[in-house]
């Protein structure tokens, strides 16, 4: 495990080297909350700045997030990635981004799936959690008034039996009443099956399909694009990275990151508040 200081970023003069002894582009796949914006929503001039110059050096740049689409997209106009492909809801949502498209992207993939037997055994044992989905056309519903910036589109309240008979894209449930330790103790003692699931870091779980993750999506768009595994490069924060930054032939964990996203990066940054993905960014500009 490398540590990277603002001062002195580990692999920098490899990286380096290795940008400008071959003509290969890299692929970096860019977490968003907790990661290119901090917990507020703000996207620092620095990680801007940063994130747009490797747009700029011709590399496939692409977010990778639990974000839906119309919550992502604002991210990518941010740092002007105009062509090229993005990642939404954890893997369950692939982009094709081209300007000469009417609406600027396309849907390439969606993965959709059953919710009701999670929900069924969720609601079983957190009777009073709050409960939204994103079905296949884009829309989110949800329980009581359930809303979040991730969403992208203003949920619609509808009742518990109308999630059941839906079929997602993406689930997620919220509870205030417990720890992401105690929501993950509920979640193993369910035993859900037929779905992929990460916990935030609050009492948060995101729900996907079944092997559906930020890397399934990935790996589809590397194989695409013909791109060495040694040159993908990721950056994330969350527990809906830690497949992601596995696959990565450079993962980097975020400084503020949990002990088992950590765990599984070969490098660790500084944290969202002192621009830790700027640091990695920079690094691979020649």
């Amino acid at each position: 495990m490398t540590t990277l200081t603002e001062t002195s970023v580990a692999g920098n003069e490899d990286q380096r080297s290795t940008t400008e002894n071959n003509s290969d582009r890299f692929m970096i796949a860019l977490d968003v909350d907790g990661t290119l914006v901090n917990h507020d929503g703000h996207m620092s001039p620095g990680v801007r700045e940063a994130a747009q110059a490797v747009v700029a050096a011709g590399h496939e740049v692409m977010i990778a997030t639990g974000r839906s689409l119309n919550a992502t997209l604002p991210i990518i106009e941010q740092i002007g990635i105009g062509t090229g492909y993005a990642v939404c809801c954890n893997g369950g949502v692939t982009l094709r981004l081209d300007p000469a498209l009417s609406d600027g992207y396309e849907v390439i993939h969606k993965a959709t799936f059953d919710p009701a037997p999670a929900l069924r055994a969720l609601r079983s044992k957190l009777p009073t959690a709050k409960y939204a989905l994103e079905d296949e056309d884009g829309n989110f519903l949800s329980t009581e008034r359930f809303q979040d910036a991730s969403f992208g589109v203003e949920a619609i309240g509808v009742d518990f039996q109308t999630l059941l008979d839906s079929t997602a894209v993406r689930l997620v449930v919220f509870s205030t009443e417990n720890t992401p330790e105690e929501f993950s103790a509920t979640i193993s003692e369910i035993g859900l099956a037929g779905v992929t699931y990460s916990v935030g870091w609050t009492a948060w779980l995101d729900i996907a399909a079944a092997g559906v993750t930020k890397a399934s999506a990935l790996e589809h768009l590397r194989v695409r694009l013909d791109i060495g595994q040694h040159l993908t490069v990721a950056i994330g924060d969350g527990r809906n990275d830690i497949e992601m930054l596995g696959w990565a032939g450079r993962g980097v964990a975020m400084g503020q990151a949990p002990e088992e996203v950590i765990a599984v990066a070969n490098e660790v940054t500084a944290s969202v508040y002192d621009d830790g993905a700027a640091h990695v960014l920079r690094s691979l500009l020649p």
